[in-house]
């Protein structure tokens, strides 16, 4: 990366998919001053090639932070923009070049809401034959929590009167200070998720919390940190893909402790193994 590039300050927010035989990575990058969406192939998950930008904020604060899914024969990318973030959709047929619905496809929810300042860091999975949205809605407290929509087109989504689905820990926990960033999938008879969980001095680890429905959700002990220099200070913004024996997680990681960009930002690979219950 050469200094002044889309992506030369932070690279974080990887959204790992399946798709022409290769992983595509949707990730997010950080110019100095706008959030930019750019694409990396690989064949292992390892060693990746950067094909360039393919969703640009244009004089925006961000379009960036998403979750890719194959949908209908196209890819579905439903991303973060706006100054008051909202969760908008661009769609492509080959994976590179998008085109943008024209208006967000979720909002912010209602006066004295839980979301009513910000939906943000989507993370879409299909489960039977519906669409959820997992996300992070911002009070007017500024307290992160999680949610989740459902939708049976990627369209037009609907949010569940069950929000929000996980609350802030208690105070000098990993996530009393915020939840954001979740990614979830099934397993084992369950539903897990991985989660960034923010504590008061800005540290963000992630936290893994399990789910009967993908609704109501419990908190598991799990709480994985950075243990190199790069992520020493932050891990957060995980994408998983499920194989036979092993979750394969890439993540976002940063040797500031920041909530938001300028922290050295990289991405970095891992695997979890769910034991039986």
């Amino acid at each position: 990366m050469a200094r002044g590039d889309w992506d030369s300050s932070d690279v974080l927010n990887p959204s790992v998919i399946q798709y022409q035989g290769q992983l595509w990575n949707y990730y997010s990058g950080f110019d100095g001053k706008s959030w930019h969406t750019g694409l990396a192939t690989s064949v292992d998950g390892f060693s990746w090639r950067r094909m360039g930008k393919v969703l640009s904020a244009d004089g925006d604060y961000i379009a960036a932070n998403g979750s890719a899914i194959v949908h209908s024969g196209e890819i579905f990318y439903y991303y973060q923009t706006g100054n008051t973030a909202q969760i908008a959709l661009a769609r492509s047929s080959d994976g590179r070049n998008f085109r943008r619905e024209p208006k967000p496809v979720l909002s912010l929810g209602p006066y004295g809401s839980w979301d009513e300042r910000g939906v943000a860091d989507p993370y879409v999975v299909r489960q039977n034959n519906l669409l959820y949205l997992y996300y992070t809605g911002l009070d007017r407290a500024w307290r992160q929590r999680l949610g989740v929509a459902v939708s049976d087109d990627g369209l037009s989504w609907s949010k569940l009167r069950d929000n929000p689905i996980l609350e802030l820990g208690e105070y000098g926990t990993a996530d009393a200070r915020g939840l954001g960033e979740p990614a979830v999938w099934s397993d084992l008879g369950s539903y897990w998720m991985l989660y960034t969980g923010r504590d008061r001095a800005e540290m963000r680890r992630l936290l893994l919390a399990r789910s009967s429905d993908g609704v109501r959700w419990k908190k598991q002990s799990l709480v994985i940190a950075g243990n190199e220099p790069w992520d020493s200070k932050v891990i957060c913004d995980p994408t998983v893909i499920v194989e036979p024996t092993r979750v394969r997680v890439w993540f976002g990681g940063g040797d500031v402790a920041s909530p938001d960009e300028n922290l050295h930002g990289q991405i970095g690979y891992g695997e979890l193994v769910i034991q039986p219950l």
